[in-house]
């Protein structure tokens, strides 16, 4: 499956060597397929402290796509397995320290531990250190990377994309897959629209370290000013990522630190005991965004060129890596029957495969942060009632449990654990 007998520079050009960019090379490389990852930021800065604060929540589904391709030793020492999720509509966190109100909903994973081979419910890894087991992998299969380097152009034959790059170079290739986020070079080369909207919020980020184990709980709380979540990472740590307007996210980011501490005492609680601030305090602002296509003319879209929803189901970046498992799927498959890679066809299987989930979602999260960024109280006590219906019935608790899993729908093989 090579493709310099055909004259083409790689199988796969994919703009982005982010995590879902640089797992798509991994799968094809693994499979045989050449990919060529071009990027404006090279890995090593990629894996520093200040370029990404955040911490992602993996569902357990997408770990094992990372297993498959190698990368549990680098990540597992890293992971923090999440045993329960704990949302909670409440004034406040620390209301927690008494046991949740009439309102919660408990996700374990002893519940499906028989349908997971006792998998946790997902694991917490800090994006620091997911990247720097990409950058490790992506380095020892001997997949090229250009970087610094950016897209400038993407120019589409019938039989081939060839991509201009901002000092001049060009490489061609069968197919062109955009991965390089919400500002997509290869989505606008390609004549693919994008909808969505910003929210009036920021998500505002920080790590800390915890008086008392999380014991691998994780909590949402529902506040008046938006979602509040404790996320728990190893060494007794936490993620917070809280919802907030963007002035006031951009005042905690700019506050000292003992202003900021105070601050997040009292939004925290003391049911964990004190919260310790370790590292910087990052914002995001917050929008919806979703292309119009998931592909065009030699063209595929994946990540967040295809899709970035708000991060209060904590699924924006397993919606990348499915993504990519199904991506990866669909090109070796038609690698081995002998098919253009970038022909209508193969692009067609891999948008109908993707397309629904991908709108799916978006829509949902969007409909959640509606109804949970607010003190309506009516509001409030019908999402109280739904939580606490579900919490009842325990089908839709194990459904829900397998779907944050990732573990349901038309799985590509990656995502089963199998090889490709």
């Amino acid at each position: 499956m090579s493709s310099d007998a055909d004259g083409f520079d790689a199988d796969v050009i994919i703009a982005g060597a982010g995590m879902a960019g640089a797992t798509l090379a991994l799968a094809l490389a693994q499979a045989g397929l050449k990919a060529v990852l071009i990027d404006p930021v090279v890995f090593e800065a990629q894996v520093a402290p200040a370029f990404d604060g955040r911490a992602s929540a993996i569902a357990f589904a997408s770990f094992r796509q990372w297993r498959v391709l190698g990368l549990a030793p680098e990540l597992e020492p890293q992971a923090q397995r999440i045993e329960q999720i704990l949302v909670t509509d409440a004034p406040r966190p620390g209301a927690a320290a008494g046991g949740p109100g009439p309102f919660f909903l408990r996700f374990d994973a002893a519940e499906i531990a028989g349908r997971t081979d006792g998998e946790p419910l997902g694991y917490m890894l800090e994006n620091r250190r997911v990247r720097a087991a990409l950058a490790a992998a992506v380095q020892a299969r001997g997949i090229e990377v250009l970087a610094p380097a950016r897209v400038e152009a993407v120019e589409v034959t019938p039989r081939a994309a060839r991509v201009r790059l901002a000092d001049g170079r060009e490489l061609t290739a069968p197919l062109v897959v955009g991965a390089e986020g919400r500002g997509s070079v290869v989505r606008r080369e390609a004549g693919i629209g994008a909808v969505g909207w910003d929210y009036p919020q920021s998500g505002v980020v920080a790590t800390v370290r915890l008086e008392r184990d999380h014991e691998g709980v994780a909590h949402e709380f529902f506040l008046p000013s938006g979602p509040f979540a404790i996320l728990p990472l190893t060494e007794q740590r936490a993620s917070l990522v809280w919802t907030e307007s963007r002035p006031r996210a951009e005042a905690l980011k700019a506050a000292r630190p003992e202003a900021f501490h105070a601050h997040l005492q009292r939004r925290f609680g003391d049911y964990l005991g004190e919260a310790r601030l370790e590292g910087a305090v990052f914002t995001y602002p917050l929008s919806l965004q979703l292309a119009e296509r998931m592909t065009a003319p030699r063209v595929a879209l994946l990540g967040d060129a295809a899709h970035g929803v708000h991060p209060i189901a904590g699924q924006g970046l397993n919606l990348g890596l499915k993504g990519a498992a199904a991506l990866a799927q669909t090109l070796v498959d038609a690698a081995r029957l002998g098919e253009d890679l970038g022909s209508e066809g193969v692009l067609a299987r891999y948008a109908r495969w993707r397309s629904l989930d991908n709108v799916g979602l978006a829509v949902a999260t969007d409909a959640f942060t509606w109804l949970f960024s607010n003190d309506n109280p009516v509001l409030r006590l019908g999402r109280g009632l739904g939580m606490a219906a579900v919490n009842r019935i325990g089908p839709a608790r194990r459904f829900f449990m397998q779907e944050a899993g990732g573990a349901t729908g038309d799985l590509p093989r990656l995502l089963q654990g199998m090889p490709l």
